[in-house]
Protein backbone atom coordinates (compact mmCIF):
# COMPACT_ATOMS: atom_id res chain seq x y z
CA UNK A 1 0.00 0.00 0.00
CA UNK A 2 1.32 3.47 -0.93
CA UNK A 3 2.50 5.25 2.25
CA UNK A 4 2.60 8.97 1.34
CA UNK A 5 3.41 10.09 4.85
CA UNK A 6 6.48 7.86 5.09
CA UNK A 7 7.79 8.81 1.65
CA UNK A 8 7.17 12.54 2.23
CA UNK A 9 8.89 12.30 5.60
CA UNK A 10 11.91 10.62 4.00
CA UNK A 11 12.07 13.28 1.28
CA UNK A 12 11.94 16.04 3.86
CA UNK A 13 14.74 14.41 5.85
CA UNK A 14 16.83 14.07 2.68
CA UNK A 15 16.27 17.74 1.83
CA UNK A 16 17.26 18.85 5.31
CA UNK A 17 20.38 16.72 5.16
CA UNK A 18 21.30 18.23 1.77
CA UNK A 19 20.91 21.75 3.16
CA UNK A 20 22.95 20.77 6.18
CA UNK A 21 25.69 19.32 4.02
CA UNK A 22 25.74 22.48 1.84
CA UNK A 23 25.89 24.75 4.89
CA UNK A 24 28.59 22.58 6.39
CA UNK A 25 30.56 22.81 3.15
CA UNK A 26 30.35 26.62 3.17
CA UNK A 27 31.34 26.71 6.83
CA UNK A 28 34.25 24.39 6.12
CA UNK A 29 35.49 26.67 3.32
CA UNK A 30 35.15 29.64 5.64
CA UNK A 31 37.32 27.89 8.25
CA UNK A 32 39.82 26.40 5.78
CA UNK A 33 42.88 28.60 6.20
CA UNK A 34 45.14 28.77 3.17
CA UNK A 35 47.84 31.05 4.54
CA UNK A 36 48.48 33.10 7.66
CA UNK A 37 50.14 36.48 6.99
CA UNK A 38 51.74 38.00 10.08
CA UNK A 39 49.08 36.29 12.17
CA UNK A 40 46.13 37.23 9.89
CA UNK A 41 44.45 34.27 8.15
CA UNK A 42 43.33 34.13 4.53
CA UNK A 43 40.73 31.43 3.95
CA UNK A 44 39.57 29.48 0.93
CA UNK A 45 36.30 31.42 1.13
CA UNK A 46 38.23 34.72 0.95
CA UNK A 47 39.88 33.52 -2.25
CA UNK A 48 36.58 32.30 -3.70
CA UNK A 49 34.84 35.62 -2.95
CA UNK A 50 37.66 37.76 -4.32
CA UNK A 51 37.82 35.65 -7.47
CA UNK A 52 34.12 36.28 -8.11
CA UNK A 53 34.61 40.02 -7.53
CA UNK A 54 37.54 40.13 -9.96
CA UNK A 55 35.55 38.28 -12.61
CA UNK A 56 32.63 40.67 -12.17
CA UNK A 57 34.73 43.84 -12.33
CA UNK A 58 37.24 42.88 -15.03
CA UNK A 59 35.33 40.26 -17.02
CA UNK A 60 38.46 38.11 -16.72
CA UNK A 61 39.07 35.04 -14.62
CA UNK A 62 42.21 35.65 -12.51
CA UNK A 63 44.48 32.81 -11.49
CA UNK A 64 44.32 31.58 -7.92
CA UNK A 65 47.85 32.90 -7.30
CA UNK A 66 46.90 36.36 -8.56
CA UNK A 67 43.98 36.48 -6.15
CA UNK A 68 46.08 35.17 -3.27
CA UNK A 69 48.80 37.75 -3.92
CA UNK A 70 46.22 40.53 -3.95
CA UNK A 71 44.77 39.39 -0.61
CA UNK A 72 48.25 39.07 0.92
CA UNK A 73 49.15 42.57 -0.25
CA UNK A 74 45.98 43.99 1.28
CA UNK A 75 46.72 42.34 4.63
CA UNK A 76 50.21 43.83 4.60
CA UNK A 77 49.03 47.30 3.58
CA UNK A 78 46.31 47.59 6.21
CA UNK A 79 48.53 46.16 8.97
CA UNK A 80 51.39 48.53 8.07
CA UNK A 81 49.03 51.52 8.12
CA UNK A 82 47.79 50.56 11.61
CA UNK A 83 51.40 50.53 12.79
CA UNK A 84 51.58 54.24 11.92
CA UNK A 85 48.19 55.05 13.42
CA UNK A 86 46.41 55.25 10.08
CA UNK A 87 43.13 53.39 9.97
CA UNK A 88 40.21 54.05 7.64
CA UNK A 89 36.90 54.09 9.52
CA UNK A 90 33.84 52.07 8.52
CA UNK A 91 31.97 55.30 7.76
CA UNK A 92 34.69 56.35 5.29
CA UNK A 93 34.48 52.97 3.59
CA UNK A 94 30.67 53.21 3.45
CA UNK A 95 30.91 56.68 1.91
CA UNK A 96 33.33 55.44 -0.76
CA UNK A 97 31.06 52.45 -1.41
CA UNK A 98 28.05 54.74 -1.84
CA UNK A 99 30.05 56.98 -4.22
CA UNK A 100 31.01 53.93 -6.28
CA UNK A 101 27.36 52.92 -6.45
CA UNK A 102 26.41 56.47 -7.49
CA UNK A 103 28.86 56.38 -10.41
CA UNK A 104 27.05 53.23 -11.53
CA UNK A 105 23.70 55.03 -11.13
CA UNK A 106 22.78 52.77 -8.22
CA UNK A 107 22.12 53.24 -4.53
CA UNK A 108 24.34 51.49 -1.99
CA UNK A 109 21.51 49.04 -1.32
CA UNK A 110 21.09 48.30 -5.02
CA UNK A 111 24.82 47.67 -5.46
CA UNK A 112 24.74 45.33 -2.45
CA UNK A 113 21.88 43.43 -4.11
CA UNK A 114 23.74 43.24 -7.43
CA UNK A 115 26.79 41.80 -5.67
CA UNK A 116 24.63 39.25 -3.84
CA UNK A 117 23.14 38.08 -7.14
CA UNK A 118 26.69 37.27 -8.27
CA UNK A 119 27.37 35.40 -5.04
CA UNK A 120 29.57 38.16 -3.60
CA UNK A 121 29.22 39.41 -0.05
CA UNK A 122 29.41 43.20 0.27
CA UNK A 123 32.22 42.84 2.84
CA UNK A 124 34.47 41.50 0.07
CA UNK A 125 34.27 44.73 -1.92
CA UNK A 126 34.49 46.90 1.19
CA UNK A 127 37.70 45.15 2.23
CA UNK A 128 39.26 46.08 -1.09
CA UNK A 129 37.97 49.65 -0.81
CA UNK A 130 39.53 49.97 2.64
CA UNK A 131 42.90 48.89 1.30
CA UNK A 132 42.61 51.22 -1.70
CA UNK A 133 41.88 54.17 0.60
CA UNK A 134 44.58 53.30 3.13
CA UNK A 135 47.64 52.63 1.02
CA UNK A 136 47.97 55.91 -0.96
CA UNK A 137 47.69 57.94 2.26
CA UNK A 138 50.38 55.83 3.90
CA UNK A 139 52.79 56.01 0.96
CA UNK A 140 52.39 59.75 0.46
CA UNK A 141 52.62 60.40 4.17
CA UNK A 142 55.80 58.38 4.70
CA UNK A 143 57.61 59.41 1.51
CA UNK A 144 56.38 62.95 1.04
CA UNK A 145 59.82 64.43 0.50
CA UNK A 146 60.83 61.96 -2.23
CA UNK A 147 57.54 62.56 -4.03
CA UNK A 148 58.11 66.30 -4.28
CA UNK A 149 58.52 67.61 -7.83
CA UNK A 150 60.70 70.59 -8.66
CA UNK A 151 60.70 72.94 -11.64
CA UNK A 152 63.85 71.29 -12.99
CA UNK A 153 62.10 67.91 -13.09
CA UNK A 154 59.18 69.38 -15.01
CA UNK A 155 61.31 71.34 -17.48
CA UNK A 156 63.46 68.28 -18.19
CA UNK A 157 60.38 66.19 -18.93
CA UNK A 158 58.84 68.95 -21.02
CA UNK A 159 61.83 69.03 -23.36
CA UNK A 160 60.58 65.79 -24.88
CA UNK A 161 57.01 67.03 -25.11
CA UNK A 162 55.21 69.32 -27.52
CA UNK A 163 56.54 72.86 -27.71
CA UNK A 164 52.96 74.16 -27.31
CA UNK A 165 53.25 75.06 -23.66
CA UNK A 166 51.09 78.19 -23.69
CA UNK A 167 47.97 78.17 -21.53
CA UNK A 168 45.18 80.73 -21.19
CA UNK A 169 43.05 82.19 -18.43
CA UNK A 170 39.45 82.80 -19.49
CA UNK A 171 36.99 85.25 -17.98
CA UNK A 172 33.57 83.71 -18.55
CA UNK A 173 30.00 84.88 -17.91
CA UNK A 174 27.54 81.98 -17.65
CA UNK A 175 24.15 82.77 -19.23
CA UNK A 176 21.25 80.44 -18.45
CA UNK A 177 17.88 80.29 -20.20
CA UNK A 178 15.74 78.83 -17.41
CA UNK A 179 13.71 75.71 -18.21
CA UNK A 180 11.45 74.26 -15.47
CA UNK A 181 11.95 70.58 -14.71
CA UNK A 182 9.59 68.35 -16.66
CA UNK A 183 8.99 70.89 -19.43
CA UNK A 184 7.74 69.38 -22.71
CA UNK A 185 10.19 69.00 -25.60
CA UNK A 186 8.59 71.76 -27.75
CA UNK A 187 9.17 74.24 -24.89
CA UNK A 188 12.81 73.18 -24.55
CA UNK A 189 13.34 73.52 -28.30
CA UNK A 190 11.79 76.97 -28.17
CA UNK A 191 14.23 78.06 -25.47
CA UNK A 192 17.12 76.68 -27.54
CA UNK A 193 16.02 78.85 -30.47
CA UNK A 194 15.94 81.90 -28.18
CA UNK A 195 19.45 81.07 -26.99
CA UNK A 196 20.69 80.74 -30.57
CA UNK A 197 19.12 84.10 -31.40
CA UNK A 198 21.02 85.72 -28.54
CA UNK A 199 24.20 84.02 -29.65
CA UNK A 200 23.87 85.44 -33.17
CA UNK A 201 23.26 88.93 -31.81
CA UNK A 202 25.97 88.82 -29.12
CA UNK A 203 29.01 90.79 -30.34
CA UNK A 204 30.73 91.91 -27.13
CA UNK A 205 30.28 91.39 -23.41
CA UNK A 206 29.36 94.98 -22.49
CA UNK A 207 26.31 95.35 -24.72
CA UNK A 208 25.57 91.63 -24.96
CA UNK A 209 25.34 91.07 -21.20
CA UNK A 210 23.05 94.08 -20.81
CA UNK A 211 20.77 92.75 -23.55
CA UNK A 212 20.72 89.26 -22.04
CA UNK A 213 19.73 90.64 -18.62
CA UNK A 214 16.65 92.22 -20.17
CA UNK A 215 15.38 88.91 -21.56
CA UNK A 216 12.62 87.02 -19.73
CA UNK A 217 13.64 84.05 -17.54
CA UNK A 218 17.33 84.46 -18.30
CA UNK A 219 19.96 84.44 -15.56
CA UNK A 220 23.34 86.08 -16.09
CA UNK A 221 25.80 84.94 -13.47
CA UNK A 222 28.88 86.64 -12.05
CA UNK A 223 32.18 86.37 -13.93
CA UNK A 224 34.29 83.27 -13.35
CA UNK A 225 37.95 82.82 -14.27
CA UNK A 226 39.07 79.41 -15.53
CA UNK A 227 42.56 78.33 -16.50
CA UNK A 228 42.98 76.09 -19.53
CA UNK A 229 45.16 73.90 -17.32
CA UNK A 230 42.09 73.06 -15.23
CA UNK A 231 39.70 72.54 -18.15
CA UNK A 232 39.11 69.17 -19.86
CA UNK A 233 40.66 68.93 -23.33
CA UNK A 234 37.30 68.87 -25.15
CA UNK A 235 36.05 72.03 -23.42
CA UNK A 236 39.44 73.68 -23.95
CA UNK A 237 39.10 73.10 -27.68
CA UNK A 238 35.60 74.64 -27.62
CA UNK A 239 36.81 77.78 -25.83
CA UNK A 240 39.81 78.13 -28.15
CA UNK A 241 37.42 78.11 -31.12
CA UNK A 242 35.25 81.01 -29.87
CA UNK A 243 36.27 84.64 -30.32
CA UNK A 244 36.49 86.95 -27.33
CA UNK A 245 33.18 88.75 -26.92
CA UNK A 246 31.11 85.92 -28.35
CA UNK A 247 29.05 83.05 -26.89
CA UNK A 248 29.64 79.32 -26.86
CA UNK A 249 26.99 77.08 -28.41
CA UNK A 250 23.86 76.45 -26.29
CA UNK A 251 23.99 73.31 -24.15
CA UNK A 252 21.07 71.61 -22.41
CA UNK A 253 21.65 71.17 -18.65
CA UNK A 254 19.36 70.08 -15.82
CA UNK A 255 18.64 73.75 -15.08
CA UNK A 256 18.02 74.95 -18.62
CA UNK A 257 19.92 76.08 -21.71
CA UNK A 258 23.40 77.33 -20.81
CA UNK A 259 26.00 79.31 -22.74
CA UNK A 260 29.23 81.05 -21.79
CA UNK A 261 30.25 84.52 -22.87
CA UNK A 262 34.03 84.71 -23.34
CA UNK A 263 34.78 88.18 -22.03
CA UNK A 264 38.57 87.89 -21.82
CA UNK A 265 41.37 85.51 -22.77
CA UNK A 266 44.94 86.10 -21.65
CA UNK A 267 48.05 83.99 -21.63
CA UNK A 268 48.54 82.10 -18.40
CA UNK A 269 51.64 82.29 -16.29
CA UNK A 270 54.37 79.99 -17.57
CA UNK A 271 53.88 77.58 -14.66
CA UNK A 272 50.15 77.10 -15.27
CA UNK A 273 49.88 75.71 -18.78
CA UNK A 274 48.01 72.49 -19.69
CA UNK A 275 51.18 70.72 -20.82
CA UNK A 276 52.99 71.67 -17.61
CA UNK A 277 50.10 70.40 -15.48
CA UNK A 278 50.00 67.18 -17.49
CA UNK A 279 53.75 66.63 -17.10
CA UNK A 280 53.60 67.31 -13.37
CA UNK A 281 50.77 64.81 -12.86
CA UNK A 282 52.58 62.21 -14.98
CA UNK A 283 55.81 62.53 -12.97
CA UNK A 284 53.89 62.39 -9.70
CA UNK A 285 52.02 59.25 -10.74
CA UNK A 286 55.26 57.56 -11.87
CA UNK A 287 57.10 58.38 -8.65
CA UNK A 288 54.20 57.23 -6.52
CA UNK A 289 53.98 53.95 -8.43
CA UNK A 290 57.70 53.28 -8.05
CA UNK A 291 57.72 54.09 -4.33
CA UNK A 292 54.55 52.08 -3.73
CA UNK A 293 55.98 49.01 -5.46
CA UNK A 294 59.27 49.27 -3.57
CA UNK A 295 57.49 49.72 -0.22
CA UNK A 296 55.26 46.70 -0.81
CA UNK A 297 58.25 44.54 -1.78
CA UNK A 298 59.93 45.51 1.50
CA UNK A 299 56.80 44.50 3.45
CA UNK A 300 56.60 41.15 1.70
CA UNK A 301 60.28 40.41 2.36
CA UNK A 302 59.80 41.11 6.05
CA UNK A 303 56.46 39.30 6.43
CA UNK A 304 55.92 35.93 8.06
CA UNK A 305 53.92 33.47 5.93
CA UNK A 306 52.55 30.19 7.18
CA UNK A 307 50.98 28.14 4.41
CA UNK A 308 48.49 25.42 5.33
Amino acid sequence: MFDCRRICRNLLIAALLAVGISAAGTAARAQQVVVIVNGDPITALDIEQRTKLAQLSTQRAPTRQEVLDELINEKLKVREAKKFGLEISSSEVDTAFASMAGRMRLTAEQLTEQLAKSGIHVATLKARIKSDLTWPQLVRGRYQSSLQIGDKDILTAMDSKSSDTVGHDYTLRPILFLVPAGSPEPFVEGRKREAEALRNRFQDCDSGIAFARALKDVAVRDPVIRSSADIPAELRKVLEGVEVGRLTAPEVTKFGIEMFAICARKESAADNSPIRRQVRESIMAQRYEERSKQYLQELRRGAMFEYK
